[in-house]
């Protein structure tokens, strides 16, 4: 089935880190994303930062940018993609890495689709998949879950559950942390994993400091530990 509107929403990834845009992002996403004068994105500040990194084709103080939040409903969305109808494009943007992957996007890619819009999706970094194609662990077999509970105990349990699925379904598990707490996770991770299962840390991807490691739960408890504090890290583990 052909779209009804010729205008296009265009999912364009942002950095996960200082480094060059050019080093990150294609020269025909950047074009793209710097002819667009409509976007959408979880933080203003965040997207203007990324678009002041592009040769403009408009003042920045000329391109809108709507703001996604939890909170924003299906009505104010359509709102904001109203322009798709009038054969304008729109940019989304995430706050790190590829829109709509592990993100609220989702909700106005979805909401596009209804529309019967185009959707673009342009090349870029995601921590998820750099970090699963760099561990060594099973790439076809994985599943994203997020942030594990902040309570001790609770998350203790929760990663024990997930190692039990890894074991089950010989599937990868990936998880965030907010960066001060990703010292309280890695321990919770060694303490809680059985000794077998192969962890990796995935810090600072794309960035000066990239540092990326698998090891088993064993013998991370016999090397030095990393500094993980104040630092994106992914933590992927399979049983």
């Amino acid at each position: 089935m052909q779209p009804q509107h010729t205008g296009t929403l265009h999912l364009i990834p942002v950095g996960l880190s200082e480094a060059p845009i050019d080093s990150w992002l294609p020269i025909a996403a950047q074009q793209q994303a710097a002819g667009l004068s409509n976007y959408i994105a979880e933080n203003a500040k965040t997207a203007r930062a990324f678009l002041k990194l592009l040769t403009l084709e408009r003042p920045i103080q000329e391109i809108d940018i709507q703001t996604l939040t939890a909170k924003t409903d299906d009505q104010t969305i359509r709102q904001w993609l109203a322009p798709l109808k009038n054969h304008q494009s729109i940019g989304l943007v995430s706050e790190a890495g590829c829109p709509a992957v592990a993100d609220p996007g989702a909700r106005v890619v979805a909401l596009a689709h209804d529309m019967g819009a185009t959707v673009k999706p342009w090349t870029g970094p995601s921590s998820i998949v750099l970090g699963l194609m760099a561990s060594g662990l099973d790439g076809q077999r994985f599943t994203f879950h997020g942030y594990a509970p902040v309570k001790p105990d609770e998350r203790a349990k929760q990663l024990k559950q997930w190692e039990q699925l890894s074991a089950r379904l010989s599937q990868t598990q990936i998880l965030i942390e907010t960066p001060y707490r990703n010292a309280a996770m890695f321990d919770s991770l060694l303490q809680t994993l059985n000794p077998k299962t192969r962890l990796c840390v995935a810090c600072d991807v794309t960035g000066p400091n990239e540092w990326l490691r698998t090891r088993t739960v064993a013998s991370w408890k016999n090397s030095p530990q990393p500094d993980l504090v104040g630092k994106p890290t992914l933590f992927l583990f399979q049983a």
